[in-house]
């Protein structure tokens, strides 16, 4: 698998978005899959605030949150079936606003491999729209897919022999969110200016139509529910 960050010029507030990724994509080989932060994106749709007080920001994360409980660092919530801090509102490189997630990045993201499959004849063509998160007694963060289209986001190995022929009870691979961490990471979280990149060879298998809900599971079914509601008793 290779992955090419591209460096670009700072995307501002309303510009259009596929206009900017084409500008630097002269052409597409088959079988890519295109990587593009959330920021932009939710930059393209101007989704971004102000808030002049902490009041403000409060009020904000909570109408972005399904669930939100405030903490001594940051509100933890719960967004688009994803536990994510402060609802995925983010101040860096905002030039002094708030920017919020995208709307609806699978939307999105469907939309852009449609026009980008139109744009450079390519029949095969993924989309990953990535966002930054924290994973709980872990230091710093990793890459996160918010939205995709074109490829499958999971792999079960459910039913399959191992090296020694017993067959796997739970195993799966969460395909969306190993490419956009691996993405990030080349992509940068600081001053880089990459926010898109293009991945070829990627392990993915491309598809038509994605089931958006395949990642998600529901939080009574959740492996580590006993565990923090055990902590939160302490």
């Amino acid at each position: 698998m290779i992955i090419r960050p591209i460096k670009t010029r700072v995307f501002q507030e309303g510009d259009d978005l596929f206009a900017f990724i084409t500008d630097y994509f002269k052409k597409l080989p088959e079988k890519p899959v295109v990587v593009i932060t959330s920021k932009i994106v939710a930059l393209a749709e101007r989704r971004t605030a102000i808030a002049e007080n902490a009041q403000m920001k409060e009020k904000l994360i909570r109408a972005e949150s399904e669930l939100a409980i405030p903490t001594k660092y940051v509100w933890l919530t719960i967004k688009d079936g994803m536990v994510m801090a402060s609802a995925g509102i983010d101040e860096s490189n905002a030039n002094g606003k708030l920017i919020l997630l995208p709307k609806d990045s699978f939307k999105t993201a469907r939309f852009l491999r449609n026009k980008l499959r139109q744009k450079y004849g390519v029949r095969h063509l993924g989309v990953l729209i990535t966002d930054s998160r924290t994973i709980p007694l872990r230091a710093g963060v990793t890459g996160v897919a918010v939205g995709y289209a074109g490829f499958r986001g999971i792999k079960d190995y459910r039913g399959m022999p191992d090296i020694f022929g017993r067959k796997f009870k739970f195993s799966r691979t969460d395909i969306a969110d190993s490419l956009a961490t691996a993405a990030v990471l080349v992509m940068g979280e600081g001053n880089e200016r990459q926010p898109l990149a293009i991945v070829e060879r990627a392990p993915v298998e491309f598809c038509d139509k994605i089931n958006r809900a395949e990642l998600r599971i529901d939080i009574q079914e959740d492996m580590y529910r006993p565990l923090f509601s055990k902590l939160s008793r302490h």
